[in-house]
């Protein structure tokens, strides 16, 4: 049965059989395009921006969603991000480059990481960045002397960790006490940051922000932090502290797998929201602005990566390799986290399983597998593969090991596809070489 769940909204499975998606039959757009290539759903994008700004805005009209730009940013969907009203959270100069090509309104961005360099944070100010999200001592004390520099006063936010385990890859949980981000509450560090902050000549601090890691299932872990962090917030309001803005980051969950059923928006909505103003009330505490950073949960889904079966290798009561002309370099995710997707033969799709495949990579890896053990109709070199869920991370963390190119994105939108990013060429990747 054809997994819908974890396809865009708009996918479907025509009468010959093959996957359709944002009106364009996917046999369509590899010829055009070639493959590998991801394809977005533009539809879904957007539905998924509306969701999250509607579902956190009526419980909690003064809530900014920003967009978590290390999901994947471009041009033209940082464009799309700004007409749904979002901010944008960035982690890097080069994200914050593509923000100011398309002049998105900088007031709007949240510059994280946890050691930006004096390069980036001079950038940030200035260039008027909204927020910085200071990560540490030596941050804090270079933020400060870079805004005096500057004769301006940069606002920030402090990232602390407040020890709350969510449960998710040790690779992606960042809220624990042992984690390179943040300020640790229990150790006494976020509180010295919080004093530090407060007294900087050239910082005004407006709030605090946490992030307990991606992807999560579960809700628990949102409305633990959430009170905790407030309520080491309330500690310093005689020092100083007024809390004007709260955040407590991303990291909501999709559906890679048919049978994942992460929580909707509207529940980490209800989650966040409800204990936010439950606290700050027992607290007698302004209830601040409320900053959510959502970037897998709203391009993940929308995202279906596309490939061409090559060579096929079947070892005798062991294991048949069905290799694609794609793989670790532009989806590092199962090599990675031991990623899970689902996988359909897009050009037969109501073809009912014949075998137990792995789709494996063309790179020079062992490692470099897509798919392990899955049910597959019996395939053949030619064949095209879809891999929906892929929008997150996979284009992003994408590299040219084994100088292969980085494939093009194309977004789809009733009926019409456009290309938002072209496939490399091999004089782009020696451009930079210099002989």
């Amino acid at each position: 049965m054809f997994p819908q769940s974890v396809f865009p909204d708009t996918a479907q499975v025509n009468t010959e059989g093959q996957l359709v998606i944002g009106g364009c039959n996917t046999l369509d757009l590899a010829s055009e395009f070639g493959t590998p290539v991801y394809i977005l759903d533009e539809q879904t994008l957007r539905s998924r921006c509306r969701s999250f700004v509607s579902e956190f805005q009526k419980r909690h009209p003064a809530t900014q969603v920003a967009y978590a730009s290390k999901a994947y940013i471009n041009p033209a969907l940082a464009r799309i991000f700004q007409e749904e009203g979002l901010g944008l959270d960035v982690v890097s100069g080069g994200e914050l480059a593509i923000a100011r090509s398309v002049d998105f309104p900088l007031e709007n961005v949240y510059f994280h990481g946890n050691n930006k360099t004096p390069e980036e944070l001079s950038e940030a100010v200035e260039h008027g960045i909204g927020y910085v999200v200071v990560d540490s001592f030596h941050e804090l004390n270079l933020l400060n002397s870079i805004a005096d520099a500057a004769g301006i006063t940069q606002d920030v936010l402090i990232r602390v960790s407040p020890g709350v385990d969510p449960h998710t890859h040790v690779y992606t949980t960042t809220g624990i006490l042992d984690s390179k981000f943040g300020f640790s509450i229990q150790t006494g560090h976020a509180a010295d940051a919080v004093r530090q902050a407060l007294a900087a000549s050239n910082l005004n601090l407006r709030g605090l922000h946490f992030h307990l890691g991606s992807p999560i299932f579960e809700l628990e872990p949102y409305a633990l932090a959430t009170e905790f962090v407030l309520r080491f917030a309330a500690q310093f309001r005689e020092e100083g502290l007024n809390l004007q803005d709260f955040s407590p980051g991303g990291g909501f969950a999709i559906s890679y797998t048919r049978d994942q059923e992460p929580p909707e928006i509207a529940a980490y909505a209800e989650t966040i929201t409800a204990t936010m103003k439950a606290t700050c009330d027992e607290l007698g505490m302004t209830t601040p602005r409320l900053i959510i950073e959502p970037g897998r949960s709203i391009i993940g889904p929308a995202g279906v990566a596309l490939y061409r079966v090559g060579a096929i290798k079947e070892i005798p009561g062991v294991r048949k390799y069905v290799s694609v002309d794609g793989g670790m370099g532009d989806n590092i995710r199962p090599a990675l986290y031991q990623a899970t997707y689902e996988v359909v033969v897009a050009n037969r799709i109501n073809e009912p399983e014949a075998e137990k495949v792995t789709i494996a990579g063309k790179y020079c890896e062992s490692g470099d597998l897509l798919a392990s053990d899955v049910m597959l109709p019996e395939l053949a070199s030619g064949d095209l593969i879809a891999i929906p869920a892929t929008g997150a991370y996979c284009p992003s963390m994408a590299s040219n090991y084994n100088l292969n190119p980085r494939p093009p994105m194309v977004l789809v939108n009733n009926g019409q596809s456009r290309l938002i990013r072209r496939r490399e060429s091999y004089q782009d990747m020696m451009h930079v070489d210099v002989v």
